[in-house]
């Protein structure tokens, strides 16, 4: 495994157990928005990995997923509900609202679970190679 590759799959599990410790405090936006950064990491270092080239300049998971051409709905559906956390979850101005009022447990839940998800695909896809 590269040093790039192997460097952000390492974040993304210390961010996916920031989400989780961030649940746990009831600390919601927050918790959201560690679970798409998490996941934003794991598709990079998919990207790195496979293609051997460096990943896409983007917080959009959507996009991450189409340069990898992997088109399973359940991935997709995950990244279309996470891609906006990385700003809606940290600016009130794109909250329309203030972000640690907008988020409650099931919401949080919910986003954890979407990145677990693809968290758990991309360990499988490092893991064939």
């Amino acid at each position: 495994m590269r040093e790039e590759t192997r460097r952000l799959w390492i974040q993304a599990k210390e961010d996916i157990k920031t989400a989780k410790i961030l649940l746990e405090n009831k600390r919601y936006y927050a918790c959201v928005f560690f679970a798409h950064q998490a996941a934003e990491k794991a598709l990079k270092a998919l990207h790195i990995h496979l293609k051997r080239e460096p990943p896409p300049r983007t917080h959009n998971l959507l996009d991450l997923l189409n340069s990898l051409e992997i088109s399973e709905e359940d991935l997709i559906d995950a990244a279309m509900d996470l891609t906006p956390e990385y700003i809606v979850a940290r600016y009130p101005d794109a909250a329309n609202g203030v972000p640690a009022l907008l988020y409650n447990e099931k919401i949080a839940k919910e986003h954890l679970k979407k990145a677990e998800k693809i968290l758990s695909f991309c360990e499988e896809k490092l893991a064939e190679k």
